[in-house]
């Protein structure tokens, strides 16, 4: 895995878990856990409003934006199947961690919804954990984006008595996430005629473009995974691209080109069968749901594109090992046993 060194603003005890830092030997390891991390969604239209208003800070949604989230929640099922996916990757991980010998519990939080990381943070604490080892479940760094799960764990364990923790960051070169993701776009690849060249956009959440004005990564470790992922698949330069998709609802300009506006593009230079592969995102959940599988392919109908979506990472078995792979360089310092 590549070194990944970037100044930022996560208050972790450590900068990076898989450094092996100095720093470390100041924790208390006795008793360790891991943190899993997600962004949250709803199970329930009845969630949407307040969990909403909680990406926003607290202030509630106009009535039209709300009513456009209800629908595109209404269009993928009424609910998102993110906490479902996220429990089981949870559970994964924790059995995967225990068959390798590092016998540690493994919790699961969300940004904006229930179980709150603060919540479970404050639960860890009273559970007796000392050390926390966290991580987003989203495998590339953005100061937008990891350093505001960093902060809301830091927020939680203030006190005497709380645990001390690390932030993994970056895992978006890890061996084994590149290969799920290489199977996935593999198999999405062969549901397409094998007698045209399929073209394949890896895409990832979009997000303002004002985060380059400090050299944030986020882009250019994006451009690695897909570019890793291509070259496992021994696919050449012209035949894959990177678009962003689901931009926020704001007036500043975010990250592109953006997905619907690339597949006119590709449409335009001759391209019929479109992957996407969104390697931004390792559940299914609505940016993934909706975003691509109803607006994106909807806009690749309009074009005259057939377009196929990599599954989701969800609970692959590769994936779950590869996010062990990242934990255990945390873990097996700490000679834990089962």
């Amino acid at each position: 895995m590549t070194a990944f060194t970037f100044a930022h603003d996560c208050p972790a005890d450590a900068p990076d878990p898989s450094t092996g830092s100095a720093d470390r030997a100041r924790f208390d390891f006795t008793k360790p856990a891991v943190l899993l991390m997600a962004y949250g969604s709803v199970e329930s239209l009845d969630q949407v409003e307040a969990y909403y208003t909680h990406i926003r800070h607290g202030s509630p949604p106009p009535t039209e934006l709300l009513e456009e989230l209800l629908a595109r929640y209404r269009a993928i099922g009424g609910s998102s199947p993110l906490p479902g996916h996220t429990e089981r990757q949870r559970a994964g991980v924790e059995a995967e961690l225990s068959r390798r010998g590092l016998g540690v519990p493994v919790y699961a939080a969300m940004k904006h919804i229930d179980p709150f990381i603060g919540d479970v943070v404050a639960r860890m604490a009273e559970e007796g954990i000392t050390h926390i080892v966290a991580m987003a479940l989203a495998p590339h760094f953005s100061t937008m984006s990891i350093c505001s799960y960093c902060q809301a764990v830091d927020e939680a364990r203030r006190g005497p008595g709380r645990p001390t923790y690390e932030m993994v960051r970056s895992w978006h070169d890890e061996p084994r996430l590149i290969d799920a993701l290489a199977t996935a776009t593999r198999e999405a690849l062969g549901r397409l005629p094998a007698e045209v060249p399929a073209h394949v956009v890896f895409t990832a959440h979009s997000l303002p473009t004002r985060i380059l004005e400090r050299g944030d990564p986020y882009p250019d470790l994006l451009l690695t995974t897909g570019r890793s992922v291509a070259e496992r698949l021994g696919m050449d330069e012209g035949r894959w691209s990177f678009a962003f998709q689901s931009a926020g609802r704001t007036q500043e300009p975010w990250l592109g080109p953006d997905l619907g506006e690339h597949l006119g593009s590709l449409a335009s230079g001759g391209t019929l069968h479109v992957v996407v592969c969104p390697v931004g995102f390792v559940s299914d959940h609505l940016e993934v749901l909706y975003d691509v599988d109803i607006e994106a392919r909807g806009r690749a109908a309009e074009l005259g594109i057939t377009l196929e979506r990599a599954r989701a990472m969800n609970d692959d078995a590769t994936f779950i090992a590869g996010v062990v792979d990242v934990l255990e360089r945390s873990l097996s310092p700490l000679a834990i046993t089962p």
